[in-house]
């Protein structure tokens, strides 16, 4: 009686493994790597402490704030902005390459950027994912 049943598992077996995707044996499998000097990337902003961090001018004027940090498809990090409005209230969005704000002291800032010309920027609006 033990001998069906340990045929029918191994033809079981066997169909399943027929299923499966076919790999040659020895083919390696790749992936791409790059050293980065870590020394210098330690000296960049996270993403956590850029998000929500106020955005000056050259005149040292709050020009908006750093609502997010997009990383695009196309490999460009994006700055998304909240300008306008009071509280959070009447606020817009809109986006900039990430390479536009420039870090010094602590401080992030877009230079000759105003409140009127960001706000006319187009509005940024999240893709419906």
């Amino acid at each position: 009686m033990r001998l069906p049943v340990v045929a029918a598992l191994t033809i079981s077996l066997l169909s399943f493994a027929a299923t499966l995707p076919a790999q040659a044996q020895g083919t390696q499998q790749t992936v791409q790597l790059a050293k980065i000097d870590v020394v210098k990337a330690s000296t960049g902003y996270r993403a956590s402490k850029v998000i929500g961090a106020s955005i000056i001018n050259d005149a040292n004027e709050t020009v908006g704030k750093v609502d997010d940090v997009i990383l695009g498809d196309d490999r460009t990090s994006y700055a998304v902005l909240s300008v306008g409005g009071f509280l959070g209230v009447g606020n817009k969005l809109v986006a900039l390459p990430y390479e536009a704000i420039r870090k010094t002291d602590e401080k992030l800032i877009i230079p000759g950027a105003t409140k009127d010309a960001l706000k006319a920027l187009p509005e940024f609006k999240y893709a419906s994912k």
